[in-house]
């Protein structure tokens, strides 16, 4: 349908998982991406997917969280696309399942700037290059556990938690430069990391996984999970001109479950 035509996206965490499946859609719908992640072959492999379909990706190495890497990822956009006018911070590790008397220093510092220590990153040296076409739309991929909480992750909700504060703090400064931010905030999602978070949270509360997994889905009106692409199309929306005077807000994409 070509929504996001013209358009050129950065996309965080793009080596698997939700980042690989946004970002062929958003190549799908006409945008050229930029597919970041730590994990060179693997992102290597995406922006390889995208172009094999027909459409425009580079993909660049490097960690989101540190200001050198963002800065040359954000100039390796530009040189290819000539400019960057949609971000979607969807970079972060959801740390370890522990008790907080058991999480370490290590554990916290590295699942906040996983999480959140990136998306300020991403913004600080991305906004400028939207001031300069003319607006352009931020997409933060957050979690329903940064506004109802979860047992054990303390890392992960507090950084889920600070991008929803982000999103609201980021669509009113940038608001006058024609710029939205909003964001995503998903229930638990199919595939491996749910599986890990699983075994877990069962491990933690001394029950099987098929019996934490059987909690989980029964707070869910639809007793479902959400997909990749479920997620993926909430933020080609948010991203897209069918949400332009959308912003500042976070939009759950969890199968019903109450947000919080």
């Amino acid at each position: 349908m070509d929504l996001l035509k013209g358009k050129v996206a950065v996309i965080t965490g793009a080596s698997k998982g939700i980042g690989r499946v946004m970002s062929r859609l958003f190549a799908a719908e006409g945008a050229a991406v930029v597919c970041a992640a730590r994990s060179g072959a693997l992102v290597q492999e995406t922006a390889a997917l995208i172009t094999k379909d027909g459409g425009k990706a580079i993909a660049f190495t490097g960690d989101a969280a540190k200001e050198a890497d963002v800065k040359a990822m954000v100039a390796a956009g530009v040189k290819a696309f000539g400019k960057i006018d949609t971000l979607v911070n969807n970079a972060g590790d959801g740390g370890p399942t522990k008790p907080v008397q058991e999480y370490t220093e290590d554990d916290w510092f590295y699942t906040i700037n996983s999480c959140l220590t990136s998306s300020y990153m991403c913004i600080r040296f991305i906004v400028p290059e939207m001031i300069k076409a003319g607006g352009g739309a931020i997409v933060n991929i957050s979690s329903g556990a940064g506004r109802r909480g979860l047992p054990y992750r303390i890392g992960y909700c507090s950084a889920k938690a600070g991008q929803v504060g982000m999103t609201f703090g980021m669509a009113l400064e940038l608001a006058p430069h024609n710029i939205t931010v909003n964001c995503v905030a998903p229930g638990a999602i199919e595939g491996d990391r749910i599986d890990r978070v699983i075994e877990g949270q069962a491990k933690q509360r001394g029950i099987t996984p098929e019996a934490m997994r059987k909690a989980m889905l029964e707070r869910s009106p639809l007793k479902r999970m959400a997909t990749a692409d479920d997620i993926s199309a909430a933020a080609m929306f948010l991203a897209s001109p069918l949400a332009r005077n959308i912003s500042g807000q976070v939009l759950p994409v969890n199968a019903g479950e109450p947000a919080g």
